[in-house]
């Protein structure tokens, strides 16, 4: 894109101090492809996919008004030459398409991105998927144009049935690992086909949901318990009021700010997800206003969760530690210290729905009392 019509595009928004819902999303989306990255990097790839899909998802497109009629001209250049860059960079092709397809639920006139798809179904680019999360996506944008790379429907069916006995068992959910926990969120959002409809989930799997999200609000991650409250209404469950509530403070507190320089790492994914979840709950999203130029985003300073000190605290137990969230409520409040430590403690086990239950997985006493057992 050139210089020009990156200037038409911001003069089309209001200033900063008087952008209106609209203006904000067409000022966000300029940025994005325009100011923070070179369309050459990867990581711009990832940035506007996930910009764009947040926006789709949500329905903030140009036809229900949410997006103004120019809002898409910051993407009209990369639309044009898409089918030559996804040519030379197969490997990145989910990234592509994403755009591609997004780009036109969005309101990008055009029809290139069912092309776009035939040409990689054909050429078998799931196939060079390693893992079922990945071809689970790749299926997820192809199946947008009706196809199916997976092979055949025993095997599209097979890939689900494995996705789903990963994300059914709660027990992964109860000791922190964040890998593990961003792969149940994306396993649903791609079963839920990003809340087309609401995925029926096998209890197991919501009590999933349900534990790895009290992990992600003892953690203080935003970017993580977004994600989770996003599925959990995918999945047509309702996040605890207490979750919800902390991250709208939370969402309240990104800033948006000019930056000079090279682009570093900032808070933008959390600052997108976070929205992505006020929106799915039916709040006001993007709310920031956002300055001309090269913009960064950064979230308000917060301290570190109480999770760390209590995994430490029940390590350092030994032999004491028990499963027993009676028996252990004690030690960890004293390890904590701080009243609002404590305070956030109590208000995860309130929203958990079987606090119990998490506690005697996360306390990881099983192995130390069954080796006391058989010595005994």
């Amino acid at each position: 894109m050139t210089h020009a019509v990156q200037s038409n595009v911001v003069q089309l928004t209001f200033p900063a101090r008087s952008q209106g819902r609209a203006a904000r999303r067409a000022a966000l989306l300029d940025r994005f492809a325009n100011e923070r990255r070179s369309a050459d990097d990867v990581f711009w790839l990832k940035e506007n996919a996930e910009v764009l899909n947040i926006l789709e998802s949500t329905g903030q497109t140009i036809a229900s008004g949410a997006l103004p009629e120019e809002a898409l001209q910051a993407y009209t250049a990369v639309y044009d030459g898409i089918e030559k860059r996804l040519g030379f960079f197969p490997q990145y092709y989910r990234f592509f398409l994403s755009i591609a397809l997004d780009l036109e639920a969005l309101g990008m006139p055009g029809g290139k991105a069912e092309g776009l798809v035939r040409w990689a179904y054909d050429q078998g680019l799931a196939e060079a998927e390693l893992s079922d999360l990945q071809r689970a996506e790749a299926r997820r944008l192809m199946l947008r144009r009706d196809l199916d790379p997976s092979g055949s429907a025993a095997e599209s069916e097979a890939l689900t049935e494995r996705l789903t006995k990963f994300i059914s068992r709660p027990r992964t959910f109860m000791v922190p690992n964040k890998k593990a926990a961003y792969e149940l969120t994306h396993i649903v959002f791609y079963l839920s086909e990003y809340g087309r409809f609401a995925v029926q989930l096998t209890q197991r799997a919501k009590e999933s949901l349900n534990f790895a999200g009290t992990l992600a609000y003892l953690d203080l991650n935003a970017d993580l318990l977004a994600e989770i409250c996003v599925a959990m209404r995918y999945a047509g469950m309702t996040p605890p009021e207490a979750w919800e509530s902390w991250l709208n403070r939370e969402t309240s507190g990104y800033t948006v700010e000019a930056w000079e320089g090279a682009m570093g790492h900032d808070d933008y994914h959390e600052f997108l997800v976070s929205n992505w979840a006020m929106a799915t709950a039916g709040q006001e999203s993007f709310r920031q206003m956002v300055p001309e130029g090269r913009v960064a985003v950064h979230s308000a300073p917060r301290p570190a969760g109480p999770l760390r000190l209590m995994s430490q605290c029940l390590m350092q137990l030994d032999e004491a530690r028990s499963a027993d969230w009676q028996r252990m409520q004690d030690p960890i409040h004293e390890a904590l210290s701080e009243p609002w430590a404590i305070g956030h403690l109590a208000r995860a086990a309130e929203a958990c729905t079987d606090f119990d239950a998490f506690f005697a997985g996360f306390s990881r006493a099983g192995l130390a009392a069954s080796q006391e057992r058989a010595s005994a």
